[in-house]
C-alpha cells in the first residue's frame, strides 16, 4: 500500500505536488469513491484508481544491471551532448534512474531502476552497502598507505569507514599498480578522493560489484534485467547491514 500521490505520481500523471492538488480538488477516485485527503493509501495492483474519470496507467517496476562504458554520464540529459546512460537501453521505454552514481570517467556495475523505495533502501547512509571497485593507480602504494584506507582517512568531508582493500596487479614496468577496493560509503568520487589522499591517483576505475551482484561476463555497454532472486537479495543485505550498524 503506497499513498495515492506517489502512486499517481509514479503513473506519469504528473509531479507529485501536482497530484496532491488534483486528489484535493476531488478529480481522483479509487474503486469508485472520491478521494479528497492526502492521507489515503491505495495498492495500484489491486485498486481501480482514476483520474478525471479516466483509469491510470499501472508503472511496471524495472530493475537493470548495465556495463556502463567510461564516458558516459549518468544524468537525464546533458546540455554538452555528451553520451547518456538511456543511450545504452535499447527497447526501455519506462524512465529509469540510476542507483548512485558513476562519475564520468568511472566505468563498470551500474543498477538503475524506476522504483524509488528500491532504490533509496541501497543508497541511503543508513543501509552500508558494499561497492567493489577495481582500480589502477599511479605508482605503487606500500602496505602502511593502503592501511590507512582500511582503518579509514581523512577527506574534506570527514573521516572515510574503514575499507577492505588489497593488491591485484603491479606493473613495475609503467610504474602503476591494481588494487581491489570494498566501500561502504556512497560519497561523490570517493574512492578517486581515497587514494589522492595517499598520493597515487587513480588513472583507471572499475565498479565490479554492489552488494553482492558482480558484474561478471556482461559486455561494456550493454544491460540485462535483474532477476527477482538479485532484487531480493540486494534488499536483504541493505537491510541486513543497517541493522548490524545500529
Amino acid at each position: 500500500m503506497e499513498r495515492l500521490q506517489k502512486i499517481l505520481a509514479q503513473a506519469g500523471v504528473a509531479s507529485r505536488r501536482k497530484c496532491e492538488e488534483l486528489i484535493l480538488a476531488g478529480l481522483v477516485e479509487v474503486n469508485g469513491e472520491t478521494v479528497t485527503t492526502l492521507g489515503v493509501k491505495a495498492d495500484p495492483a489491486t485498486d481501480v484508481i482514476t483520474v478525471k474519470g479516466k483509469p491510470i496507467r499501472g508503472e511496471q517496476k524495472l530493475y537493470l544491471m548495465m556495463n556502463k562504458p567510461k564516458g558516459v554520464i549518468t544524468s537525464a540529459s546533458d546540455p554538452q551532448g555528451r553520451k547518456i546512460v538511456s543511450d545504452f537501453l535499447p527497447g526501455i521505454k519506462e524512465r529509469v534512474y540510476p542507483v548512485g552514481r558513476l562519475d564520468y570517467d568511472t566505468e563498470g556495475l551500474l543498477i538503475l531502476t524506476n522504483d524509488g523505495e528500491f532504490a533509496n533502501l541501497l543508497t541511503h547512509p543508513s543501509h552500508h552497502v558494499p561497492k567493489t571497485y577495481l582500480a589502477t593507480v599511479k605508482g605503487v602504494p606500500h602496505g602502511t598507505a593502503l592501511e590507512k584506507l582500511q582503518k579509514g582517512i581523512k577527506l574534506e568531508d570527514g573521516m572515510t569507514q574503514p575499507a577492505e582493500v588489497e593488491y591485484q596487479d603491479v606493473d613495475p614496468e609503467k610504474k602503476q599498480a591494481t588494487i581491489m577496493i570494498t566501500i561502504y560509503e556512497g560519497r561523490n568520487r570517493q574512492v578517486r578522493r581515497m587514494f589522492d589522499a595517499i598520493n597515487h591517483p587513480v588513472s583507471r576505475l572499475k565498479r565490479i560489484r554492489f552488494g553482492e551482484l558482480g558484474l561478471m561476463n556482461l559486455q561494456r555497454g550493454k544491460y540485462r534485467h535483474l532477476t527477482p532472486k538479485e532484487v531480493q537479495e540486494l534488499r536483504d543485505i541493505a537491510v541486513k547491514t543497517h541493522k548490524i550498524q545500529k
